[in-house]
Order: structure tokens, then C-alpha cells, then sequence
């Protein structure tokens, strides 16, 4: 009996990005190659595209093999490989779906050796894999042999009576900017019930026009943002000034065409204020999430620039030299961006399909922005955000995040 090797990759440009998977399945005796799989499946992050990088794998080996075929499985993703070996415990709930759709595949098989190796020794499958994201990235679809083609469309029959057009639920498409006209979440998800046949996608991830809206609002003003001073972990309240804005920010809000359907907070007295004002107006609770709190500043705490430049000259150059550098007893930009990505993944994934309202920071927002963008952690420098100002990241199924509104103060001028 034929003994197989498997060897499997995925990645993400983004983590969440477009990603795509990669699979190899080769002769054990002699290294030939003798099947290849890769697709590019939508925004993901890497690990589920090295777990549908597997699967791909196990059910190639399962098609030339049959059952109880033998098979070594070596990636280089060590989550994937010590979850599968059942040496680690799957942690992440959106991953035990695929775990358990890879492990009755692999019932189906005699699974020999579950490896780690290297990604150097890995390079066949991780080739396949960006082949199938760079095909997707210009509307192709890998074929085997890692030539790509255009994407079949099918025609559809001629309809009896017009279509059903499902209308796209961009917030900022229609009016103007500081007039947002568009359908709701709920909407939406009707125009999405009635749409009698949906165009094909082009090979990312099943298609659809429903956005999961992040509206994301600065916090009002306080006596530290007056003076331009470090106002990090420190928990300063809202002017009466601040409130106003507040105020300003939630009549806006609370009108057509927003319609929101949840309201996060970070824990940061400021922010809560302003998030507050908005739930009084709408009708809603305000959540708490601890990740969309501000950058410590640590010792610069309540500083002004230049006080800091003349207390810590070296310590700030480097800072605004380098985002993975933190202020003395504080926290890095690149430290921020970690946890705030968690915090953006957790309420798209929660709330996929309607309006969120994300009350927060400046660091908070603009890595928010910024990954939407999949711009680098030095863009943080290149952007500026006025407090209880409005921006809004639009997020697709199908395709990237898309900034739709930044640093919006239309509220404040009236």
C-alpha cells in the first residue's frame, strides 16, 4: 500500500485579511508530487486557513488512497499540528468546527506522525497558497499546475418578473456625509432574504452585500485634550464642553438612517460618558470592553509634549521613532494594536450583519483604521482624530474592510 505525506499551509495578509490555504499530498517512498490543492477562502485569519489547508490535504490522500490509506502530516503551524496530535487544547471556539471536520477525515485514514517542520521545509504549500491569493486578488481562481483562470460565470435565465435588487448597506453611500442615508441592519437582512439570485463571488468566500457597520466615536472633550496633555490610563471625566459633544454625537446617532443595535465602551470614565449620552438617546445598554482602553502613557501621564521632550528627550525620540517602542512604565503602539485587534475581531464576528457603535480613544480608533487599511503601525503617526469625532469601517464577508467615513465632526458644527 501507498504511504502518503501531506504538507500543508495557510495564510492571511492581515490576520484578519484575504487569505487562501495550500496543500501538497506526495509519494512517501520517492518525495512525487502527486496531488495539489489551494484555494483562497475570503477574510480569515491564518489559523483557519491552515486548518482549511489540512482539511484540503487529508481529503486529496482520501480521493487517491481510499480509506485507511497511511499519512505523515507535517506543517509549520504548531497550533494546528499539537491541537490535532491532542497534545493542546482548542481554546478558540471558531476553530473546533474545522478541528472536528478535520478529525473525521482523519478517522477515515491511518494518520502516522503528526510533525512540526519549519517554514523553510514548507515552501511547496506555501507557494500554493499565496498562487491562490494573488489569483483572487485580481478576480482568478487557482487551477492546478498554479495557472489561474477567469471565473466562470453562469447565465442566468431570463426572469418572468424583475429582480429583487439587494441594495448594499453602506452607511455613507447615499446623502451627505454628515446626512447618512442607508438601510439598517435589519434591512439588510431582509434585502438579503429577498435577492432571488445573488452573483457569484470570485472565490474569497460566499458572496453577500451585507456590511457588519463599526461606527467609532472619539470621546468628548476633558481638561487634559484642552491642554494637549498625555491622557492614557489616567481616568479624567468630560468637560462641560465634552458633554455638549457628547450630547451632539448621540442626537446624531440617535436619528435616521443609523439605527444602531449595540453600543461598546471602553472602561475609561471619558469614554463611558460619551457612550452613555448615546444610550440615553437610543435606548440602549452600553457594554464594556476592556481592549478598546487607551495607551498607557506611563510616566508621561498628564505631560504635555514638550514637558515630556525636556524630561525624556532619548525616550521620546525613540518612541516616535519606532511603534514597538513604549513610554517608561507604559505600553507600546505595537502592544495596543494586539489587544485592540482582538477587541475588533471579537465584535465583528459577534455582531456580523449590524450597526455597532465602538466608543473609544485615539490609539484604539486609529488601529482600527489602520488595519482596516492594512496600512503599517508607522501610519499611526499620519493621522489625526478630534475629540467625539466619527469614522466608520465597513466589514464584508466577501471582501476587505473598507473605510467608509474618518475623523467626521459634522455633528459639532451646528
Amino acid at each position: 500500500m501507498t504511504s502518503y505525506v501531506i504538507e500543508a499551509d495557510g495564510g492571511s495578509r492581515g490576520n484578519p485579511g484575504p487569505a487562501g490555504y495550500g496543500a501538497v499530498v506526495m509519494d512517501a517512498s520517492d518525495g512525487q508530487v502527486l496531488a495539489e490543492a489551494a484555494e483562497a477562502i475570503g477574510v480569515t485569519t491564518n489559523n483557519v486557513a491552515e486548518y482549511r489547508g489540512l482539511i484540503a490535504g487529508l481529503q486529496a490522500v482520501l480521493r487517491l488512497g481510499g480509506e485507511g490509506a497511511p499519512v505523515a502530516v507535517r506543517m509549520d503551524s504548531k497550533l494546528v499540528i499539537e491541537q490535532m496530535a491532542g497534545r493542546w487544547k482548542i481554546k478558540n471556539e471558531g476553530l473546533r468546527p474545522l478541528a472536528l471536520e478535520a478529525g473525521a477525515l482523519v478517522r477515515q485514514l491511518r494518520v502516522t506522525e503528526w510533525t512540526w517542520i519549519p517554514r523553510e521545509r514548507n515552501k511547496h504549500a506555501d507557494r500554493l497558497a499565496n498562487e491562490a491569493m494573488d489569483a483572487a486578488a485580481k478576480g482568478l481562481t487557482w487551477k492546478a499546475g498554479g495557472t489561474t483562470q477567469p471565473e466562470l460565470q453562469e447565465e442566468p435565465p431570463a426572469p418572468t418578473t424583475p429582480p429583487a435588487i439587494a441594495q448594499q448597506t453602506d452607511l455613507l453611500d447615499i446623502g451627505a456625509i454628515s446626512e447618512m442615508a442607508a438601510p439598517t441592519a435589519s434591512t439588510a437582512a431582509a434585502q438579503q432574504r429577498t435577492a432571488k439570485a445573488p452573483a457569484k463571488g470570485t472565490g474569497w468566500a460566499p458572496p453577500t452585500r451585507v456590511a457588519t457597520s463599526l461606527l467609532l466615536l472619539r470621546h468628548g472633550e476633558t481638561a487634559l485634550s484642552v491642554e494637549r496633555r498625555f491622557s492614557g490610563r489616567g481616568d479624567a471625566e468630560l468637560t462641560p464642553n465634552g458633554l455638549a459633544q457628547a450630547a451632539a454625537a448621540a442626537e446624531r446617532l440617535s436619528r435616521e438612517p443609523y439605527r444602531l443595535d449595540v453600543i461598546v465602551s471602553s472602561p475609561l470614565k471619558r469614554a463611558r460618558q460619551t457612550a452613555e449620552a448615546v444610550a440615553r438617546r437610543t435606548g440602549l445598554d452600553v457594554e464594556v470592553d476592556e481592549d478598546l482602553r487607551e495607551l498607557d502613557f506611563g510616566d508621561w501621564e498628564g505631560h504635555t509634549f514638550t514637558e515630556a521632550q525636556r524630561r525624556w528627550p532619548a525616550e521620546l525620540s525613540a518612541w516616535l521613532a519606532d511603534p514597538e517602542i513604549a513610554p517608561p512604565g507604559g505600553e507600546s503602539f505595537a502592544t495596543v494594536a494586539r489587544r485592540v485587534q482582538a477587541a475588533g475581531e471579537r465584535l465583528v464576528e459577534r455582531y456580523e450583519g449590524k450597526t455597532v457603535l465602538a466608543v473609544s480613544h485615539v490609539t484604539p480608533i486609529k488601529t482600527l483604521l489602520r488595519l482596516a487599511l492594512l496600512a503599517p503601525l508607522e501610519s499611526l503617526y499620519r493621522m489625526h482624530l478630534d475629540v467625539a469625532c466619527l469614522s466608520l469601517i465597513e466589514y464584508y464577508a466577501d471582501g476587505p474592510a473598507v473605510v467608509k467615513s474618518f475623523n467626521d465632526t459634522s455633528h459639532l458644527r451646528r
